[in-house]
């Protein structure tokens, strides 16, 4: 039963990062987290907002909402295009009606640290495919299948966690700045994305618990058979 485990966590596990590594501007449903902002003034009862999603490889821009008399304006939302590092430019300040607020807690140099998580995607493929030789052979290389699964999926697992613990001190940094940036006139929130990390990391830590069970319970078979 343990030698089923493992392929199906590891699995599972390359599966959140694969997709957490094709968020926001990819796959806009998936982001690190959001930034919203919701502006309003009695001067013809005119209101603005507009929220935009972090990824990995940039942002999107949510449809803008602007009323004035009771009469609705939205503007269409846009991308930026995917690539490493971004900053908090002019197209987000528009959006969120924050011009002039400059968000130091992103900006290029730390948002390119966000690489690790196809990084960390490629290494769970490739504890996916070693575990997948304990299924393929049960007996005799499925000793050395399980040392090697043990060894990519440390690894791996270590890396992953990194990127968890980036996420979470990253996010929770913009939040807090951008809260005190713009005097509470936009607020983050977290996104999937950080908790999908979170199920691949804990995905990966199970499976090697697994592994290790498979291999101390194949130690002691031989055992019982001599007696």
């Amino acid at each position: 039963m343990f030698w089923v485990i493992a392929p199906f966590l590891t699995f599972s596990a390359f599966l959140l990062l694969l997709l957490v590594s094709l968020s926001v501007p990819i796959i806009h449903s998936i982001y690190l987290f959001r930034l919203s902002a919701h502006a309003a003034t009695s001067l013809l009862d005119a209101a603005a907002s507009g929220v935009v999603r972090f990824g990995v490889w940039g942002y999107c821009i949510s449809t803008i909402d602007l009323s004035i008399v009771g009469l609705n304006d939205d503007s269409a939302g846009s991308c930026s295009h995917p690539k490493l590092g971004y900053t908090f430019d002019s197209n987000v300040q528009a959006a969120l009606n924050a011009s002039g607020v400059n968000v130091k807690s992103i900006n290029k140099a730390l948002t390119a640290a966000l690489v690790l998580h196809p990084i960390a995607c490629g290494f769970s493929f490739l504890t996916l495919l070693a575990s997948l030789f304990i299924v393929r052979w049960r007996t005799g290389l499925s000793r050395g299948a399980s040392f090697l699964t043990l060894g990519v999926g440390l690894f791996t697992a270590l890396l992953t966690t990194v990127v968890f613990l980036v996420d979470v001190i990253f996010v929770a940094i913009v939040k807090s700045d951008i809260k005190k940036d713009t005097d509470g006139s936009v607020t983050g929130a977290w996104g999937n994305a950080v908790w999908m990390v979170l199920g691949a990391t804990v995905a990966l830590w199970a499976a090697l618990v697994g592994v290790c069970v498979g291999l101390f319970r194949g130690r002691r078979k031989p055992r019982g058979t001599r007696y």
